[in-house]
């Protein structure tokens, strides 16, 4: 499944950059493709976002990667105000 997440993940970078790039240089005449664009351009960044985080935690999860320093919060600590 990790493969399958990856694959995705540099699939949809590509389509948010390839697509981004067509979006800016774009004809401004033709706002339909200009559009388009920006919309498969803004699916690629979220799918790749959420690909790349899923990764991160599944790569900390299974420990090829270590977790973030955390500092431990007792019961009794919490957000001082």
């Amino acid at each position: 499944m990790a493969k399958l997440i990856a694959t995705l993940n540099v699939v949809a970078w590509a389509g948010f950059w390839a697509f981004g790039y067509l979006a800016l240089t774009a004809d401004p005449g033709a706002p339909g493709h200009m559009i388009t664009a920006v919309v498969l351009a803004a699916l690629g960044a979220a799918l790749g976002f959420w690909a790349y985080m899923w990764l991160v935690r599944h790569s900390e999860s299974t420990g090829y990667a270590k977790p973030p320093n955390r500092a431990a919060q007792g019961p009794d600590e919490g957000m001082a105000g």
